[in-house]
């Protein structure tokens, strides 16, 4: 990454990360990644806000030396994992004078992650300040977005937030701001789906924190810097909020055609009663695509073909990710055939156990779809459709 200057004397010195195509071995990454870390120097003292992983070290130490940074006088660590914090070793071993600075939870993580030294570590408290000269970082603890020992550190003379992985997007690219992207903003929702969303009621909290405190810019540690700070807080109040809209993500398999002639029945059955459906077939689906559309969507039907008679392995995967994704999704149902026999539907149940969703009743058939079958699944999509507009449901 080159640097960029943020402000005054503040500088964007972390990695691009142009052709990482997955993340944490689960999360797809078609726009790659970046790892942001911040350099702010202060009229007496230098910091380092986060670092990068350790496979783009040497990105990171290149931009300090461009810099002619010869000393930093503090790092901070929002984080422990180790996209933000593996290169903590060696740049404490660049640095030997810097003194490291986390919360007593990121202590208790950082020292066996990465094997530091617990004298080089100082251990702040929620809302300290550290005084740089003429800036002063406050530290605002932030648990569980999305690990325990998140925090926040605002630079307060400046207003910029520096928000760890809260507000970020997975999104490689050579401009600095947000406003400089086309796509910001669908990759800034998928990264809340896929990494953010089962903290939804934690976030209700840090963003009424947030609104405390005057934010002219808000730097996060993957993705572009928000210059207009206002749309992605106002898109994360929308996406965190209990409201659902029309629309219905089908996902389903299908061996021998009889499951997938019953989802694209239901799918025109739904569009004929003006619900928004999204299909997708697990062979080939995006697994962060399917989180995405159930960031808002207010129904979710999977659909399956028995296999020894369980769910097909394709929708046990997709339906785990969902059940620890926690969506606001409202009604759930399941459709499928089967040859002899099925425990689907205990199955399902099993799965979606931390889902506040109402299981509809299911479209199980056996053999290859008759007209009483697919009269069934006209019956299913008249009840999503009324269900949606009991509920006063956004378009319904």
């Amino acid at each position: 990454m080159p640097i960029h200057k943020i402000m005054e004397n503040i500088y964007s010195v972390g990695a691009i990360d142009w052709d990482r195509t997955l993340f944490d071995a689960l999360i797809p990454l078609p726009y790659g990644t970046s790892y942001n870390a911040y350099l702010i120097r202060g009229s007496k003292k230098t910091a380092l806000i986060d670092t990068v992983e350790p496979a783009k070290w040497e990105d990171l130490k290149q931009n300090l030396s461009k810099l002619n940074v010869d000393k930093i006088d503090y790092v901070v660590s929002n984080h422990a994992e180790q996209d933000h914090s593996g290169s903590l070793p060696h740049l404490l071993d660049l640095y030997p004078e810097s003194v490291l600075i986390t919360g007593k939870k990121g202590r208790d993580m950082l020292v066996p992650l990465l094997d530091l030294n617990e004298e080089r570590i100082q251990i702040i408290e929620d809302r300290e300040e550290l005084s740089l000269g003429d800036k002063t970082l406050q530290f605002i603890f932030a648990p569980w977005v999305h690990w325990p020992e998140t925090m926040f550190t605002y630079l307060k003379e400046d207003e910029i937030l520096f928000s760890c992985d809260l507000f970020g997007s997975h999104l490689a690219s050579s401009h600095l701001y947000a406003s400089r992207h086309d796509n910001w903003l669908p990759e800034a929702k998928r990264y809340y789906a896929e990494i953010m969303m089962p903290f939804a009621s934690r976030i209700v909290k840090h963003l009424e924190t947030i609104s405390r405190f005057p934010v002219k810019m808000i730097a996060p540690s993957h993705g572009p810097v928000h210059d207009k700070p206002d749309l992605i807080l106002q898109y994360y109040q929308q996406w965190v909020s209990e409201e659902v809209k029309n629309e219905v993500i089908l996902i389903y398999a299908s061996m021998h055609g009889s499951t997938e002639n019953l989802t694209m029945h239901l799918t025109d059955a739904l569009i004929h009663r003006g619900v928004r459906v999204m299909p997708f077939n697990t062979i080939s689906a995006d697994i962060g695509e399917i989180a995405l559309a159930l960031v808002d969507a207010a129904t979710v039907v999977v659909a399956s073909p028995a296999i020894l008679m369980g769910l097909h392995p394709n929708i046990v995967y997709a339906t785990y990710i969902m059940n620890s994704l926690k969506p606001k999704t409202r009604f759930a149902g399941l459709i499928g055939s089967y040859g002899w026999a099925h425990k689907m539907v205990d199955q399902l149940k099993n799965l979606t156990g931390d889902l506040k969703v109402e299981l509809l009743e299911p479209v199980l058939i056996k053999g290859y779809p008759t007209i009483q079958d697919y009269e069934q699944i006209d019956h299913l999509a008249e009840l999503i459709a009324e269900k949606h507009r009991s509920a006063g449901i956004n378009g319904a």
